[in-house]
């Protein structure tokens, strides 16, 4: 008897990693695997193809066969683009066909700044067609209707659940869950909507598709009883004080696949300026905080500035660290890593894995802030998901903070 109870799918590495942590973080063994060649029984099998800009008939036959090498799954998610990017709605139709059940398509991803609202798709407050993602080399988003955007590759029938009965409850969205649409959107701006839709679906039926960018779907396993449910933890802080234009890629690759937020510093500001206003981003919830140095336009930084900015940032992580519950620390540049360790007082350093080449995890050892886990990069290593990969390995870690 198999023992795998969700089938992600997905069509790029990042996103299908960022949405297998989160499968792991409600409780489930967890694998990502490249392609379909290899399916391991496990508990949530996140399967990347990779063809997030191939021609849409490609995409449908590689999610059917997917789907059919997959075999009897609980629930499949079709994993899409924060940005709506790909194939989405010839995927979302292919799936479809191939399990014969409806789809809940629920995009939202409060804690990353997109959010669905009168069947239009926001980042961070902007339609999406407006972003860089309308612009977008491969796969530009030409609308930000959900439902238009599925339009382009299914002639199903499309119906929009409203906010405003997102926000009456389950009942009321079960009722409107219960007609004959083959698509459904739901708008949704706080993870608490999320919740509300999963257990309204629950209620209706005990199959489904979502097409959602990883957090409803782990809920909708959850209202299922699929999976254990949100295990919270704390945030990760990250510490950026290298400037280069690569740490500045790994950087908004954070912020794109993790919704991650930053302060920006030119270094003039005091650590007690620079504490209080990460505060403000843990207080509003965020996974992921942290502090980054601005880049100047030559791409340097004056040299009395940048011998003071290593002792400023680590003093300010250590008021963060001594006032907030973290789960995690993650630092950029050599002289940052260096700088936070003496300035928390730490015995050393213990290495428990390398990510990336000249990225590694592990854990404080020694001083006020023992095992809290540790990882460090070079400003100049790594492609752009290597701060990503990092801090994904810092959430799947418990310390002792």
């Amino acid at each position: 008897m198999s023992n795998r109870r969700v089938l992600v799918i997905g069509d790029d590495l990042t996103g299908s990693n960022a949405t297998g942590a989160l499968f792991a973080r409600f409780g489930l063994h967890t694998m990502t695997v490249h392609g379909r060649a290899t399916m391991p029984d496990i508990e949530a099998l996140v399967v990347n193809l990779g063809n997030r800009h191939s021609p849409a008939h490609i995409a449908r036959d590689e999610v059917k066969a997917t789907i059919a090498a997959a075999g009897d799954v609980p629930l499949v998610v079709k994993r899409v683009d924060t940005t709506l990017r790909g194939n989405v709605g010839a995927e979302t139709d292919a799936a479809i066909e191939a399990l014969g059940v409806r789809a809940l398509v629920v995009p939202a991803f409060p804690d990353a700044g997109r959010v669905t609202v009168g069947g239009l798709h926001l980042v961070d407050g902007v339609p999406v067609a407006q972003t860089a993602a309308g612009r977008d080399a491969l796969n530009p988003v030409k609308s930000s209707r959900v439902a238009t955007i599925l339009r382009e590759g299914t002639s199903r029938s499309i119906t929009e659940i409203p906010l405003d009965l997102v926000e009456r409850g389950a009942d009321e969205v079960a009722a409107a869950l219960r007609g004959d649409s083959g698509i459904v959107v739901c708008d949704a701006t706080r993870n608490a909507h999320l919740r509300v839709i999963a257990e309204a679906a629950a209620q209706v039926s005990q199959h489904w598709l979502s097409v959602d960018s990883g957090p409803f779907g782990v809920r909708l396993a959850a209202a299922l009883g699929i999976a254990p449910g949100d295990q919270p933890r704390p945030p990760v802080l990250a510490v950026i004080g290298s400037i280069t234009s690569t740490t500045a890629d790994q950087v908004y690759e954070t912020e794109q696949t993790l919704g991650a937020r930053y302060v920006t510093v030119t270094g003039g500001e005091q650590p007690e300026e620079i504490a209080a206003k990460i505060a403000t981003l843990l207080n509003e919830g965020r996974q992921v905080v942290g502090v980054r140095t601005v880049i100047s336009p030559t791409g340097s930084m004056d040299r009395r500035m940048a011998e003071k900015l290593p002792k400023i940032l680590a003093t300010a992580t250590r008021l963060i660290l001594a006032r907030h519950r973290i789960g995690g620390l993650y630092a950029t540049g050599g002289d940052i890593a260096t700088a936070i360790t003496v300035t928390l007082d730490t015995d050393g350093f213990v290495i428990d894995d390398e990510v990336v080449p000249l990225a590694v995890t592990g854990r404080l050892s020694g001083g006020p802030f023992n095992g809290l886990p540790f990882a460090t990069k070079g400003g100049l290593i790594g492609d752009k998901t290597a701060a990503v990969a990092c801090i994904e390995r810092l959430t799947s870690t418990r310390g002792n903070s």
